[in-house]
């Protein structure tokens, strides 16, 4: 088994936050940092998707809800981040926090909402600049 002994998470929304920390918690006494990041993507020039305001009232209650739910049992830093590009942004938030790990968990959603989206869950581990650990689905 690898031990990662600290890890950086990538939280989306307040329900991706809830499931990400339980699909974490069986694992965190082999943990002892973790770094949560919520990316506000830019619009690169276009209208942003929501005023940034609010989006960072969002982020901070998305990753309120990780330090609330892991802290006990591990030191927790959180992050927002802007960026054009997620998975270059989480790349560099992982180095620069020292990360041995991305752990994250697939989102889901339908084959044709992944191709027109891009799939970032295809994109984090092609070619990571870290090791990449994909979270088992909490519910299942």
């Amino acid at each position: 088994m690898v031990y990662f002994s600290h890890i950086l998470i990538p939280v989306v929304t307040e329900a991706d936050a809830r499931a990400t920390c339980a699909a974490l918690e069986p694992y965190l006494d082999e943990i002892e940092r973790v770094t949560a990041v919520h990316i506000i993507e830019k619009a690169g020039g276009a209208p942003d998707k929501a005023p940034l305001e609010k989006r960072r009232e969002d982020a901070a209650d998305f990753l309120a809800i990780v330090d609330s739910e892991l802290s006990h049992a591990v030191a927790v830093d959180t992050k927002t981040v802007f960026s054009t590009d997620i998975v270059s942004a989480l790349f560099s938030e992982a180095t620069d926090a020292g990360a041995d790990a991305i752990a994250f968990r697939a989102r889901g959603g339908s084959r044709i909402k992944r191709i027109l989206a891009g799939d970032i869950a295809t994109k984090i581990v092609t070619d990571p600049s870290v090791p990449v650990v994909s979270l088992p689905n909490p519910d299942r």
